[in-house]
């Protein structure tokens, strides 16, 4: 096992990219200008495409495209600052033509754990034969099951089941779930599908505003909360930073970790944002350092 080592306020973290073992030494004070200058985890829309019309789709539906060999610049730049992971998403990471290129040159580069988050229905064989051993863990995105899926999603939940399996042969996964009116009473159901699976993690994402929708109701939000603290799930629980997170038990990651320590996110168009949800950012026009130290004087 070789573990990657990052300086945080918290002390000494200790990762290995192929267990997902971390180990924080929070004994050992970690000098200020010692601290890594980069979050410890970024996540990446590729592409705005998706084939897919989810109503309650958060993501920017202009065209927008980023160049791969821009990313893994980023990626050897970050890598060497401290960051751990890297996370690939959209609109369909899957949909950018050079996807499978980008997660093996990154997984070669760096020493980052190297994911992303799909819908699945673009996976084929060959695909998954192109990302196995460069990607380290993947999240699959399935709102509902049986009709509701078919309802949002408009593909057959068939394919949604066949996608899992062939997606756990690439990696270990996760399944995400965006909780609203319609998903929120068949989170038991979720979770039963994502334990079938052979999946490791439900992460719930409440619904956010959009232009077409109005996010997540009061009353769902109190369901979702009542039954995050009574679910008995064969997986882990996890939920997206979305201001509900304060109303559950969680357990902290890193104890007093700033957000922006955390976890920042670069858009289609190459802006720098604290987190997928945020409406402005920081171009990234040179060094992805400087755009970090930037949007963290901004913010």
């Amino acid at each position: 096992m070789i573990c990657k080592i990052r300086l945080s306020e918290a002390g000494v973290h200790l990762f290995d990219r192929v267990s997902g073992l971390n180990v924080l030494l929070d004994e050992v004070e970690v000098p200020a200008e010692q601290v890594s200058r980069a979050p410890r985890y970024l996540s990446v829309a590729l592409t705005n495409a998706c084939e897919l019309r989810c109503s309650y789709c958060y993501a920017p539906k202009h065209a927008a495209t980023l160049d791969i060999d821009r990313v893994v610049a980023w990626a050897v730049e970050l890598d060497g600052a401290g960051c751990l992971g890297v996370g690939f998403g959209g609109g369909e990471p899957t949909a950018h033509r050079r996807f499978a290129q980008l997660c093996t040159q990154v997984a070669e580069l760096t020493s980052m754990a190297v994911t992303f988050t799909t819908h699945g229905h673009r996976l084929t064989p060959r695909l998954a034969d192109a990302l196995r051993g460069s990607v380290h863990f993947a999240r699959l995105s399935v709102d509902g099951v049986g009709a509701t899926y078919e309802r949002l999603r408009r593909r057959p939940f068939a394919a949604v089941i066949s996608a899992a399996t062939l997606l756990r042969s690439v990696a270990p996964i996760g399944i995400n779930t965006v909780v609203n009116a319609d998903t929120i009473g068949e989170l038991d159901d979720l979770a039963e599908f994502a334990a079938e699976v052979g999946a490791s993690e439900l992460l719930l994402l409440p619904e956010q505003p959009t232009a077409a929708t109005p996010g997540i109701s009061d009353a769902d939000a109190e369901r979702l909360v009542l039954w995050i603290r009574t679910a008995r799930t064969g997986v882990r629980l996890a939920v997206s930073r979305s201001g509900l997170e304060a109303s559950v038990p969680a357990a902290e990651a890193i104890p007093g970790e700033q957000p922006l320590d955390a976890h920042m996110h670069i858009d289609a168009t190459s802006v720098l944002r604290p987190h997928a949800y945020a409406s402005v950012g920081t171009p990234i026009e040179g060094s992805i350092l400087d755009a970090v130290q930037a949007l963290r004087e901004a913010t």
